[in-house]
């Protein structure tokens, strides 16, 4: 695979229509990391900083490091999609080849947490967050994969669900398409993009996991998003938009490809964004730090 790798000097690119704004740093240039992949998405950061990404046409899962390294963490990797690491380090990964939850581990090996709801299976988890009290939370679109036999889903409901104690709990099917997830840092608000109807949900979580209080965020789709210091919401598509907590749009990001798929923070200080887009992975110098 023919690939571009800027580790010393990274390829500076315009970074979009209003980065005087809030978030992105004086003068701070988007930054091409590498290109040539199938499809990237799911970037998930770990303690140090280091950021692992998904190739899902590739089945793999890469990781860049705080030093600029680019390196491939496990292949195959169960058609991974979303990621996102839990408090004892371990990778939960959204593993779409048998509609599976996955926690890895960093030697590598796997538990399957979960495959599907009362007596169906999953359509396929595609992203995922967990709490600081280390719940975890998933959307389950249906997405119809070329790696698949099966041509249908074996239950109409796409929706979001919570893993508890080694239980899957449906919160939520009042969905057309749900995709992209990100709670707070305090653990005490969830966000939840529904892609199928251009909207953004916010809920309140409870002490015991549940959801109450479900709001229209903003009435925009996303496929992955994330969350900085301040609690600013940024989504994905055409480009990266950053909202505020108050559901006002503050600034846009502009990504010279088709398509942005996912976001996350990354580097020892948190305060790069790393971006994946489509065949390529960015990142983009902060003035605020990652929100976990």
């Amino acid at each position: 695979m023919k690939r571009k790798l800027h580790l010393l000097a990274l390829l500076s690119l315009a970074c979009g229509l209003e980065c005087t704004a809030q978030v992105v740093a004086p003068a701070a240039k988007l930054q091409l990391v590498a290109d040539g992949f199938g499809f990237t998405e799911g970037p998930a950061m770990d303690a140090e900083g280091n950021v692992f990404f998904t190739d899902q046409p590739n089945n793999r899962i890469w990781k860049y490091d705080t030093k600029g390294k680019l390196s491939i963490f496990m292949e195959p990797a169960g058609r991974a999609n979303g990621l996102y690491f839990d408090n004892e380090g371990y990778l939960i990964a959204c593993a779409d080849e048998q509609y599976e939850l996955w926690r890895i581990g960093m030697d590598k090996q796997v538990e399957k947490l979960a495959a599907g709801y009362d007596d169906s299976l999953f359509n396929g988890p595609n992203d995922v967050w967990v709490s600081p009290s280390g719940l975890i939370y998933f959307t389950d679109p249906y997405y119809q994969r070329n790696y698949w036999s099966r041509t249908e889903p074996d239950m109409p409901t796409q929706g979001l669900y919570l893993y508890k104690n080694g239980q899957v709990i449906r919160l939520d099917d009042q969905f057309k398409k749900p995709n992209g997830i990100i709670g707070t840092p305090d653990g005490k608000m969830l966000y939840v993009a529904d892609i199928g109807d251009s909207k953004i949900y916010r809920y309140r979580v409870e002490r015991d996991g549940s959801l109450t209080d479900k709001q229209l965020f903003a009435s925009q789709g996303s496929d992955g998003m994330t969350i900085d210091s301040k609690g600013n919401i940024y989504l994905t598509g055409k480009g990266v938009d950053v909202y505020n907590p108050q559901g006002e749009r503050i600034e846009h990001i502009d990504v010279p490809v088709n398509w942005t798929a996912n976001v996350c923070f990354g580097g020892r200080d948190r305060d790069y964004l790393f971006i994946t887009a489509t065949d390529k992975v960015f990142i983009l110098k902060m003035q605020v730090k990652g929100g976990y």
